[in-house]
C-alpha cells in the first residue's frame, strides 16, 4: 500500500448508531471527494477508519428493497436500521469489528479491494487467522435475484477473505470519479447470523433456509482467535501502510474540518 499512497492514516471512532456510522463515512468520503481531506493531509494520503456498533444494527445495501427487513421488530428489539452508501446486501452488526477505507486513486476498484484485504489478511495472520481469497466471482445480479439472497454473508465476491471455505470479512465499495470508498463487516462473534431474526416475511422454508446458508457459508474470529476488537485493530494499523511502514494515527479532534452532508442519512 505504501507504494501507491504518500501517506497512509489510521482513526479508531469506537461504538456508534447506525446512522451516525454511516453520516460519518460518506462525510469522510465527502472530504476526499471536495478535497479539504488532501488539503489537510497532502496529496496522495489515504485513510482507514474502524469502528462498531451501539446499539446493534441491521444496514441495507443502498439499492436494496427496504422491506427486505421487519423494519417493525427491529424497532421493537432497540435494532438501528439503516442504508448503508455502498451496494451488497444486509448485514448484522453487533460483536464486531468495521473498518473502512478511503483514498482518491485512479487504481480499478477490484485492484483496491485485493490490497484492501491483502492488508487485513496479513494482520488476520498475526492474530492466528488462516485466511485466503476467495477466487471465484458470482453473478450478484442474478443471485440477489433469489429471495435467499437477503443476508450480505452468504455469498463471497472474488478477493474476499474466507477461512476454510466460510467467509470471514464482507466488503463493498463505492466510486465517486476518483474517490473511493470501501467499508467492510468482521464478525467477532456468530452474531452476525441474528439476521435471520430481522428478515421480512417470504415464503415458506426461506428463514429456514437462509438460516442454513449462515451456518454453511460465514465464519466469525472467535472460532480461530481470542484477539478481540482493540487488539485487531492494533494489528490491521500496523500493516495499513504495508510491511514495515508506520501508518499515522489521528484522532478525532483531527477530522473537525469534515464537512456536513449534503443529504444526512436517516435510520428506516
Amino acid at each position: 500500500m505504501s507504494g501507491r499512497f504518500a501517506s497512509v492514516y489510521c482513526i479508531d471512532t469506537g461504538a456508534g448508531s447506525g446512522r451516525f456510522n454511516m453520516e460519518f463515512d460518506m462525510r469522510l468520503m465527502q472530504s476526499f471527494t471536495d478535497g479539504s481531506f488532501r488539503r489537510e493531509f497532502g496529496s496522495g494520503s489515504c485513510l482507514w477508519r474502524f469502528y462498531s456498533w451501539m446499539p446493534a444494527a441491521v444496514s441495507l445495501g443502498r439499492n436494496q428493497d427496504p422491506a427486505d427487513i421487519d423494519a417493525d421488530r427491529c424497532r421493537a428489539e432497540g435494532v438501528d436500521v439503516v442504508v448503508r452508501p455502498t451496494g451488497g446486501r444486509a448485514v448484522f452488526h453487533a460483536e464486531e469489528l468495521t473498518y473502512s477505507f478511503f483514498a482518491e486513486t485512479i487504481e480499478p476498484n477490484e485492484v483496491i479491494y485485493r490490497m484492501v484485504h491483502e492488508a487485513i489478511g496479513r494482520a488476520l495472520e498475526h492474530a492466528g487467522v488462516v485466511p485466503d481469497f476467495c477466487r471465484s466471482q458470482p453473478d450478484f445480479r442474478k443471485r440477489y435475484a433469489t429471495p435467499e439472497a437477503v443476508p450480505c454473508f452468504t455469498a463471497s465476491a472474488k478477493y474476499e477473505l474466507q477461512v476454510d471455505g466460510r467467509k470471514i470479512v464482507g466488503s463493498a465499495q463505492r466510486r465517486r470519479g476518483d474517490v473511493i470508498l470501501q467499508h467492510g463487516s468482521m464478525p467477532l462473534s456468530g452474531r452476525h447470523r441474528d439476521i435471520i431474526r430481522y428478515i421480512g416475511a417470504g415464503e415458506p422454508g426461506l428463514i429456514e433456509a437462509i438460516s442454513l446458508d449462515m451456518e454453511r457459508k460465514t465464519a466469525s474470529l472467535d472460532e480461530f482467535t481470542g484477539a478481540g476488537y482493540e487488539e485487531l485493530v492494533h494489528l490491521i494499523v500496523q500493516e495499513a501502510a504495508g510491511p514495515g511502514v508506520a501508518a499515522k494515527l489521528l484522532q478525532p479532534d483531527d477530522l473537525s474540518f469534515l464537512p456536513v452532508l449534503r443529504e444526512p442519512i436517516s435510520n428506516l
